[in-house]
């Protein structure tokens, strides 16, 4: 009852600063797009999620949820969401065996829609639980890895329904990605180290969305940030950003912090930790433990001390160099830290949960591949979201829009 407890205040916590979300549960009890449909999740089991399930169960849907992350599930939170009435698969910290078992006790729900956060559920279902896949009409996918996987998948024919790119929209990009990773990367970092910024060298593997918040972030904090990339066009938007830009391999040797934020593997290689300054801190914030290379990392270490601080293990080198792994190389912001704020999330799961009423009515039409989120859901939260900030924009006469639809007018 206590572990129950403490979720229920975790996730009002949480839904106090998500208006968004609030609002469009409130629509979808009354509207019930969703009635009939059984939903099964591969998400961070956290307090922002549960208020996106909990929008989801209002508008109807049954749904079976396990986590994409076990060092980011929230237990009180999963007790809580178990009294909810949705069926929750996921403990803090389980094995990898145990966390591919939760995924697939999720899918005996036998979905009619799906939920991912890195495309490991719709892996298993398109390798594994092929018996499922006719009965799925489509799904949602909120990671820049899951897409990427799920272009390949649809490039190669793989793909057996249609997916919706939730993590392309421009809200999401914006706010979520920037924003909201720039910001709890950061707060997991110092709360595993307690380091201070102002003065040190913080290297950022990728300037996508992701990379330019925690750049920006660590800039602001007084750190001298160094950009790695492998894309011409990115490089130099961080260059004229006032970043330095190197590869790998040189600013392995510059750095005292590192973050991964690609959604690659190997960023962080062998010849790179070999090079490493005593003291260097290592940290991934893109998506799956394989970014920085950590069974090399144990490969080289002579001596390894688990937990010298709360999610941070220290590797001693044959030499005496000492590197700091942090979240043994999952997502830092979500296991040293508490993730994005819920006023990040709302955007996010706002736009999450519109896209999955309208896949709801759509699911039958579409044939499998990765689609957009319609541009009208996009422009809906972001209204959404400044009406509840109590943000008033401006709106164009009727001059202004036939001028814009109009080749006539000569300037």
């Amino acid at each position: 009852m206590d572990l129950w407890e403490s979720g229920e205040r975790q996730i009002s916590w949480a839904a106090r600063s998500m208006p968004v979300l609030t609002a469009i549960g409130e629509r979808f009890g009354l509207e019930r797009p969703l009635d009939g449909l059984k939903i099964a999740a591969c998400l961070h089991v956290t307090a922002e999620t549960a208020v996106l399930l909990g929008a989801l169960k209002a508008g109807g849907a049954e749904i079976a949820l396990a986590a994409s992350n076990p060092l980011s599930t929230q237990d009180d939170v999963a007790e809580a969401l178990r009294m909810y009435g949705i069926g929750v698969h996921a403990r803090a910290g389980v094995d990898r065996a145990t966390y591919y078992r939760h995924i697939h006790q999720a899918l005996d729900l036998e979905p009619d829609l799906v939920l991912d956060d890195g495309c490991d559920l719709v892996n298993i279902l398109h390798t594994e639980r092929t018996d499922l896949l006719e009965g799925v009409g489509g799904g949602c996918e909120e990671t820049t890895t899951g897409i990427i996987r799920l272009r390949q998948m649809a490039a190669e024919g793989a793909l057996r329904f249609p997916m919706v790119a939730v993590n392309d929209t421009r809200t999401k990009r914006m706010f979520d990605n920037r924003y909201g990773t720039g910001q709890s990367t950061l707060d997991g970092i110092m709360r595993a180290t307690n380091t201070m910024l102002a003065g040190r060298t913080v290297v950022v593997a990728g300037f996508g969305f992701c990379g330019r918040g925690v750049a920006e972030r660590a800039k602001g904090f007084g750190a001298r940030v160094i950009v790695t990339e492998i894309d011409a066009v990115k490089a130099l938007d961080a260059t004229l950003q006032g970043y330095e830009v190197r590869p790998m391999a040189q600013a392995a040797m510059a750095g005292d912090l590192f973050v991964t934020v690609t959604g690659n593997r190997d960023v962080i290689r062998a010849e790179h930790l070999s090079v490493m300054k005593d003291g260097a801190i290592l940290a991934n914030a893109g998506h799956f433990d394989v970014e920085i290379d950590v069974r090399a990392l144990d490969e080289l270490a002579a001596e390894v001390h688990r937990g010298v601080r709360p999610n941070t293990d220290e590797y001693v080198m044959p030499d005496g160099r000492r590197l700091l792994l942090l979240a043994e190389g999952r997502l830092v912001n979500l296991t040293a830290a508490e993730g994005h704020p819920a006023a990040v999330m709302d955007m996010s799961f706002s736009a999450q949960a519109l896209a999955v009423a309208w896949l709801a009515g759509e699911r039958f039409r579409l044939d499998p591949g990765v689609y957009d989120v319609p541009e009208e859901i996009d422009h809906e939260v972001a209204r959404l979201k400044l009406a509840a900030a109590g943000i008033g924009i401006d709106v164009l006469t009727p001059e202004q829009e036939d001028y814009l639809h109009s080749w006539r007018v000569g300037s």
